[in-house]
């Protein structure tokens, strides 16, 4: 069975270059205080195409049912605030400026949100003493800390508390471009005065009706493509805006 043990060593090699899924709220105020919010779209279809079916119940539960050609599919958007080197609150001695304000997610890492991925040291930032020392995190492949797993419930729970009104703030912001789950991300890159204005419209709602634009799908290979079309999905090469389209398989 899986043992895991763990503290932070103060390297700040996790908040440096990466993407940290933020709560809406968590957006809001990140943009407001002058960070760059990115927004990155994923679907699969309405009867399972493009998630495992293992996996299928946790992905619908965080995403809103949404039309694509003649088919439907379901949506999954992602705010995460944009770090390009090291996060804009990490001072020169790797402390976190907004330590007792810090996301979320960030106070979750290195634990998994995702109860399908399994927490592997390899694919953390972090160096092999972090794992070397601390109090258990893991015992028997169980997540032990009472006080992690509140928060992790507390991510989930934003997941599907915010979805309805990430994607209204999407059909805002002209965004219509989604990625399939598993072969890749569409992201994008708003101007941060239209995104708070697009919060603010839909704080000002309280209830965004459900969003009835059409969704198109951009793949990384034209296998993924024509098995899209045939179910009667829409298919595009493009996105609005600061687009850009991430492949997690190799394109043709």
């Amino acid at each position: 069975m899986i043992n895991r043990r763990f503290s932070c060593v103060g390297c700040g090699k996790c908040c440096n270059d990466h993407y940290v899924p933020l709560t809406l709220e968590e957006s809001r105020q990140w943009a407001a205080d002058g960070g760059t919010v990115i927004i990155l779209v994923e679907a699969f279809l309405e009867n399972g195409h493009g998630v495992a079916a293992e996996q299928f119940e946790h992905a619908r539960r965080r995403s809103i049912r949404a039309s694509s050609g003649t088919t439907q599919a379901w949506l999954a958007v992602t705010f995460a605030a944009y770090n390009n080197g090291p996060c804009r609150n990490l001072d020169a001695d790797n402390r976190c400026g907004i330590y007792e304000q810090r996301p979320l997610v960030c106070r979750i890492y290195p634990a998994e949100i995702n109860p399908h991925i399994p927490l592997r040291p390899d694919r953390k930032d972090c160096p092999p003493e972090s794992w070397e020392q601390g109090p258990a995190l893991i015992v028997g492949g169980q997540l032990v800390d009472q006080e992690l797993a509140g928060l992790i419930e507390r991510s989930r729970q934003a997941d599907r508390e915010d979805i309805g009104a990430k994607a209204a703030i999407c059909a805002r912001l002209g965004i219509s471009t989604t990625a399939l789950k598993g072969n890749g991300f569409a992201t994008y890159l708003p101007d941060m005065q239209a995104f708070l204005a697009a919060i603010d419209e839909i704080h000002e709602d309280r209830t965004p009706s459900p969003t009835t634009q059409q969704w198109a799908f951009q793949l990384a290979d034209a296998d993924s493509a024509q098995a899209l079309l045939a179910q009667g999905a829409a298919v595009t090469q493009s996105g609005a805006g600061h687009y850009r389209f991430i492949p997690l398989r190799p394109a043709d």
